[in-house]
């Protein structure tokens, strides 16, 4: 029996696509454990592009079940239209698994995260907008829907109705736009074309760990982003480390063998909040077109920068990554020399722990190690060996960082253009 789980070791958008996509066809299940369509994994599979941002990559596999885990918040509308483009290139979904318990978004949890991101001004949080933050705020609420309600006409009802009077009476600006019939109609919808898909997904997990069977946990965003430990407030609304496969999919943590961090060889983030290596000038903007760095979700332009050795050290002690996963080692390729935060300064004092305090890690300024570029293309490599020495010593000074070894390297779009060390 093995548990994998994949966390994205930065502020998301590491490839983890890719890499669950390549995983995938040696597990019974691709499982993922939280988040929505917040988020999103690009996919190349026989050299067609696939935009995922709900449905795991196992769903490429038709004898891997990709499983819509409990912790999760879906909506109905994105994930139907995902499943029609899945079809429609041949894919037909009878792999795919959805848990009731997982809670549902509606249309007035996008007009209230709106309205909410608006009302915050100078201090925007930079959301997609997807209804992602209103739908866990329901559910810690305890006045969530969730996707097993789907199945009773008469609950659903019920619990539209509650939400829509809750609504009015704390968004006014919003009354015209809460409509229940409207919401009860595509219920109908919703129960037609989703419930062949909703199945008690716990018990698939449960008797998986039993047979021994093989499960590859799908990580969303990255850990940077998490609720807990990310740098909040400019986070998602979900847990994204490894702790949430727990809480998520109901997987007890004992049986997680093995956690892999999927990091970028630079980074990026969307939205506000501080960014140390971020580069503003002609570095960021090599690095977003090289790497094609515009959000699978919104197409907004990524911030870009330098790899950042501090944020993966955090990650790695509070997620115990096994191994490592470079991804977009490529795009690299053409710079002169490459920089790699080792430290941060604050107000005179060189730091060596990532700081919790938000106020702090605001103001610190990155302490670089410089390492020498190359040009060679690296994009055909089969073997380490085949990669420019100052390509190899820079791998080399990240996995003795971070003390976690690296497992695979991602050379390029394809699936296949990977490196096993």
């Amino acid at each position: 029996m093995t548990v994998i789980v994949l966390v994205g070791a930065q502020w998301g958008d590491e490839g983890k696509g890719k890499v669950s996509s390549y995983f995938a066809r040696d597990v019974d299940i691709v499982a993922r454990y939280s988040g929505g369509n917040n988020a999103g994994h690009t996919v190349v599979v026989e050299g067609k592009k696939f935009k995922l941002h709900l449905i795991p990559a196992g769903i490429f596999y038709p004898k891997t079940l990709a499983l819509l885990g409990s912790g999760m918040v879906i909506d109905p509308e994105a994930l139907l239209e995902e499943i029609s483009e899945l079809q429609s290139a041949g894919y037909p979904c009878n792999n795919l698994r959805i848990s009731p318990l997982a809670h549902v978004v509606l249309s007035y949890h996008r007009e209230i995260d709106a309205l909410l991101e608006k009302n915050r001004g100078k201090n925007a949080l930079g959301t997609t907008k997807k209804g992602i933050g209103p739908a866990y705020a329901d559910k810690a609420e305890r006045i969530g829907i969730r996707i097993g309600d789907l199945l009773d006409e008469d609950l659903f009802k019920e619990k539209v109705n509650f939400n829509i009077e809750v609504k009015k009476s704390r968004f006014s600006s919003l009354n015209g736009v809460l409509d229940a019939a409207k919401l009860l109609e595509k219920q109908k919808i919703y129960l037609a074309k989703l419930s062949p898909f909703i199945v008690d997904t716990f018990k698939i997990i449960r008797g998986a760990l039993k047979e021994g069977k093989k499960i590859l946990c799908e990580g969303a965003q990255g850990m940077m982003l998490d609720l807990d430990f990310g740098t909040y407030p400019y986070v998602t609304s979900s847990g994204t480390t490894a702790g949430a496969v727990a809480t998520g999919l109901g997987i007890p943590p004992r049986e997680i063998k093995e956690v892999i961090g999927v990091v970028k060889a630079y980074t990026t983030r969307v939205g506000e909040g501080n960014f140390p290596t971020e580069e503003t000038g002609e570095i960021g903007a090599f690095l977003r077109e090289r790497g094609h760095e515009y959000g699978t979700t919104t197409a907004r332009p990524r911030r870009c920068g330098w790899l950042d050795g501090m944020v993966l050290k955090y990650g790695a002690q509070i997620n115990g990554y096994s191994s490592l996963v470079i991804t977009k080692l490529d795009v690299l390729t053409g710079l002169k020399e490459i920089k790699f935060c080792e430290a941060y300064r604050y107000k005179g004092e060189v730091l060596f722990d990532f700081p919790i305090d938000m106020k702090v890690f605001s103001s610190v300024q990155p302490v670089y190690r410089t390492f020498p570029g190359w040009e060679k293309d690296i994009s055909e490599a089969k073997k380490i060996a085949d990669l420019p020495k100052s390509c190899r010593d820079y791998l080399s000074y990240v996995e003795e960082y971070i003390q976690v070894p690296i497992k695979l390297i991602s050379i390029g779009a394809d699936r296949d253009q990977v490196i096993l060390p």
